[in-house]
């Protein structure tokens, strides 16, 4: 029996500590910002006592991404995870005890200017009764004479005397009686609207719960990972080229500058910040293709043929599911294509495209959308400067400016302000480069570098007699010179027409021949790429013969 009693109190002992619930109020400790979305970790410390026990960490916002938390936890002695549970719900926005204590404040101020305007209105009322008595004292000479035609013998001129001094002060108080009323009614107003504004808000959170079991009492640090939506990064670049001189060699320095809002709902306080170039919104998979088929148009079923054979086919509501079934079918599955996008998406960021940059120092980043300017590294680079030019067009020389990336991490896309020799020439952009990449930024206008272009032959002609066509020539002389101590690049650009009818033929007439031809698929758009000696010039002379059938007439369009 003794035995027995002993085992139920064991067990009921061990039952209440397994029931116990522990509340742990965790912080937002380090945040990783992804072109669009974050990855949150919070940190909670708690003592958890021998046995097992479920930790409620109530204070995740509602953005928090269900199927992205994760907890690890950290303990004094040994300490095992079982099950991570999470729900959604509604919390007052403020702590309901200073609610309530404020609202008893506000509530305690209105009593007592409602207090305060009964006493107004009681001095009214004590003023309304003089004045009513003054009222009736202007009436007694009024009053009809008594039956022995007697008079009372009052003094007239005094009573009138008494009635106009005391009536003054009178009106003067309710008067100033009103003014106060108005007042206080209108502090009631503000102090009634503050007090609804105390009302409770309530704000969705999530909260977790995590089933923990430990061998003896420990001192735990659980990290609870999530991600959000609301939140992003955008690199921003400065670029500033110093052209150099004859001795000295051009730089470039680029500094990248990351552009960080979020609206989760939390606040980011002295926070371990890291920006990530990896897009778990992106999707994971390339698009997958199906096949494309050709096929007569089917002929016109005959009117009602379809609909009464589908009514004798299928029993009631098996219209519309014979109808929905072949669109259905010719669909790709929606939950492998879900469960893809959940498990390769990191991986299919992980690689070339892939860095994370660790901001020094902790950060704070309001929940208000507010931008943060951040300071990502800087990399001096030796650029490749040259001028390029279209002369038909304009003439004038811009000076280009090719970096190369530095083979470390690659660069997100994104708006660069453009520097000359610590000038501001304007805003560029810079695509997405990998590391090794080059690209080429225009740094404005050149002008040691003179540009000009003239008509040298324009002319139209006929010939043949049977089958006549015509032909239209132009030529044009370019130039280009070099008025800069040192050597440069230039690339000269211009474009001959492109006949789009075979009866059409232009032919190029060019010296030198250009040494690039259709630059980024573009018929007809050509270069004449080389270097300059310092008060060096070269000239390009560009034309074209177009000819065709006499009895038509061509059009020049874009």
């Amino acid at each position: 029996m003794r035995t027995a009693l002993a085992l139920g109190m064991l067990l009921s002992t061990s039952l209440t500590v397994d029931a116990a619930d522990i509340a742990a109020r965790s912080a937002v400790d380090a945040v990783t910002v992804f072109p669009q979305g974050a990855e949150v970790r919070r940190v909670a410390k708690v003592k958890v006592p021998a046995g097992s026990h479920v930790i409620v960490i109530p204070d995740l916002p509602a953005q928090a991404q269900a199927a992205s938390i994760r907890v690890e936890a950290k303990a004094t002695g040994r300490l095992e995870i079982g099950s991570v549970n999470s729900r959604t719900l509604s919390v007052p926005r403020v702590d309901p005890e200073a609610a309530a204590t404020a609202r008893r404040r506000i509530e305690a101020e209105i009593e007592k200017l409602r207090d305060e305007r009964g006493l107004i209105q009681g001095e009214v009322q004590a003023a309304e009764a003089q004045r009513t008595f003054l009222n009736n004292l202007l009436q007694l000479p009024t009053r009809p004479i008594t039956a022995t035609g007697a008079t009372s013998g009052e003094d007239w001129g005094k009573v009138l005397a008494l009635v106009a001094k005391e009536m003054a002060p009178v009106n003067k108080a309710i008067q100033e009686a009103g003014f106060r009323t108005r007042d206080v009614d209108r502090r009631i107003k503000d102090a009634e609207g503050r007090l609804r504004a105390e009302a409770p808000v309530m704000e969705h959170r999530i909260e977790v719960k995590v089933d923990v079991s430990a061998s003896q009492a420990v001192e735990a640090e659980l990290v609870v990972s999530y991600q959000v939506a609301s939140a992003s990064w955008t690199p921003l670049y400065d670029v500033r080229l110093a052209t150099g001189s004859k001795a000295v060699a051009p730089r470039m320095t680029v500094t990248r500058r990351a552009v960080v809002q979020q609206r989760t709902g939390e606040a980011w306080s002295n926070i371990a910040l890291a920006l990530s170039t990896t897009r778990p919104a992106g999707g994971t998979a390339a698009p997958q293709l199906r096949p494309i088929t050709v096929d007569y148009r089917p002929e016109r079923p005959a009117p009602m043929a379809a609909p009464m054979t589908r009514s004798r086919a299928a029993p009631t509501g098996g219209a519309g599911m014979d109808a929905a079934a072949p669109v259905a079918a010719s669909m790709p599955p929606a939950a492998p294509k879900l469960a893809e996008a959940a498990v390769q998406q990191a991986e299919a960021e992980v690689g070339a495209f892939q860095a994370v940059y660790s901001i020094m120092g902790r950060q704070s980043v309001a929940p208000t959308g507010e931008l943060r300017r951040l300071q990502i590294d800087e990399a001096v680079l030796e650029p490749a400067l040259t001028v390029r030019a279209v002369p038909r067009v304009e003439e004038r020389a811009f000076l280009h400016a090719r970096l190369v990336v530095p083979k470390v991490a690659p660069w997100l896309a994104g708006q660069a302000a453009l520097f000359r020799d610590g000038t501001f020439v304007g805003n560029g952009r810079l695509p997405q480069l990998a590391p090794g990449q080059d690209h080429e930024l225009g740094f404005g206008t050149d002008d040691r570098v003179r540009v000009k272009a003239a008509m040298i032959e324009e002319k139209r002609a006929e010939s043949g007699i049977i089958s006549a066509s015509k032909t239209e020539t132009k030529s044009y002389r370019l130039t280009i010179k070099n008025l800069h101590e040192r050597p440069i690049g230039f690339g000269v650009v211009d474009q001959i027409p492109v006949s789009n009818n075979q009866e059409i033929k232009v032919e190029l007439l060019a010296r030198p021949q250009p040494t690039k031809r259709d630059i980024e698929d573009k018929r007809g758009v050509m270069a004449w790429e080389d270097r300059l000696a310092p008060e060096e010039e070269k000239a390009i002379e560009l034309g074209w013969r177009v000819s065709w059938p006499a009895a038509k007439s061509v059009v020049y369009g874009r």
